[in-house]
């Protein structure tokens, strides 16, 4: 096969221009491996378009794989973005980061096994190659960080890892990634595996929250039933977002275990910062937001902080009490502080990923707030309620005219939203709109879910 020049076209030419616009197939997995810091996230960003993955130059950022669906002409696929592979390490961390890539190499369709131009052949490389002939997986070996085509003579010697002719690309400015990606299209169609399921809107999304080292990637791998991410006791494992598909019987559930958050800004520098904005929008995209509190710790402030960040996210807000086998308090001294504390009154569940109490219950608490979450109140019921705080409250006042709650209707759902219109909304209060919310959200049942109220003029 001809090898393409490094400075062919960019991931961000489009190679479907002029081509009648239809929903992009979906053609397999593609999982990137390689030694610790040869760019990997890098090249990551650049085929799909984002800043998805933590790009740092301290090796290892990426410690999970992570799936992303990257979309190229009329084609897509899901790129698994992995932590760098060193076999010859053997600290605890990096062989879990090990495992990991050889179970997305087990997944995947074709693997892109990604080397340093710059650095030539290390024995990183060779051990790696060495997984990879084994696995008999059908291999793309791209050469990275070719930022000039006169370097392209000095990858000869990556023939020697027994891997085919090495393709030449520079993930930093994107020198040859629209020709990789064409080879990746063209693999993937020779290739034609099984498709993977797709995940429509029906599916409910759940952004899992909460300080580190709380038991986020613990309680995943408990409803997965697998080592799908990896659990470290070192705080700060999980630095990226990572989508998982859960089915349970009808209903797809996609779990979102994010990065830790810490409360205090001055703590959050460099990696931890990128890793806490992509938490919150996380959290934006999720329905529910499970929010993990260490039971055998308490309530802290840190993990007020993040209930008050899923709050603003707009996500129905459950929390979850983790390590339930090792706490010393109870759920009834627990739940009065987070009502009198947490403006949406969530419900919360007691669970333990280690011995698996609470986690049917958990998924059966998701889908109850799901539903809330996207439920729509009949106008006739939403106007009898406000008959009855007219009646029940005397309204707020304002140079001899009061307040006047005239109707009102549901215009949203997921989450739900309302407007009510009143004779004069300067005449609301703060005291007041709170307590037509909380009234609101006992009258139906709301309680974890973030309502929102126009008060609007007739």
């Amino acid at each position: 096969m001809a090898r393409r020049h490094a400075r062919g076209r960019t991931a961000g030419e489009s190679a479907a221009a002029g081509v009648e616009e239809r929903p992009p197939e979906l053609l397999g997995t593609v999982a990137i491996i390689g030694f610790p810091n040869v760019g990997k996230s890098t090249l990551v960003n650049r085929l799909t378009a984002t800043r998805t993955a933590v790009v740092h130059e301290t090796p290892g950022v990426t410690r999970d794989r992570k799936e992303l669906v990257c979309e190229w002409g009329r084609h897509r696929f899901i790129l698994v973005d992995t932590g760098g592979v060193d076999v010859a390490d053997s600290s605890p961390i990096t062989q879990q980061i090990a495992e990991q890539a050889r179970a997305a190499i087990d997944e995947a369709d074709l693997v892109l096994f990604l080397v340093d131009a710059k650095q030539g052949i290390t024995p990183g490389d060779e051990e790696i190659a060495d997984l990879l002939r084994r696995s008999r997986k059908p291999v793309l070996l791209v050469a990275n960080k070719v930022d000039d085509p006169a370097r392209e003579e000095q990858m000869h010697e990556f023939h020697r890892l027994g891997l085919g002719d090495p393709f030449p690309i520079s993930g930093l400015h994107g020198h040859g990634t629209g020709d990789l990606l064409d080879e990746l299209v063209d693999r993937l169609r020779e290739l034609a595996p099984e498709k993977p399921p797709e995940v429509d809107d029906s599916a409910i999304r759940v952004a899992i929250l909460g300080r580190p080292n709380v038991g986020k990637s613990s309680l995943v791998n408990r409803l997965l039933g697998e080592e799908r991410v990896i659990v470290s006791e070192v705080p700060g494992t999980t630095r990226d977002s990572i989508d998982t598909v859960l089915q349970r019987d009808e209903t797809t559930f996609v779990l979102v275990d994010t990065a830790g958050m810490r409360r205090k800004r001055k703590h959050r520098q460099g990696i931890e910062y990128w890793s806490e904005l992509r938490t919150l929008e996380a959290a934006e995209r999720g329905d529910v937001a499970l929010v993990l509190i260490d039971a055998s710790e308490g309530i802290t402030e840190g993990d007020l902080a993040v209930a008050d960040a899923a709050r603003k996210s707009h996500s129905s807000t459950l929390v979850v009490l983790s390590k339930w086998d090792v706490a010393e308090h109870r759920i009834e001294e627990l739940k009065p502080q987070l009502d009198r504390r947490l403006r949406q009154r969530p419900p919360a569940i007691a669970v333990s990923a280690k011995t698996g109490r609470g986690i049917e219950r958990l998924l059966d608490g998701i889908q109850a707030l799901y539903a809330k979450h996207t439920a729509r109140i009949g106008t006739g019921e939403l106007n009898r309620f406000l008959k009855e705080l007219r009646e029940s409250r005397r309204a707020p006042s304002k140079g001899g005219r009061s307040l006047n709650l005239l109707y009102g209707a549901q215009v949203q759902t997921r989450p739900p939203r309302f407007r009510f219109h009143v004779n004069d909304p300067g005449l609301v209060t703060r005291d007041y709109a709170y307590w037509v919310e909380n009234q609101l959200r006992d009258r139906f049942d709301l309680q974890g879910v973030p309502v929102s109220i126009d008060f609007v003029r007739r």
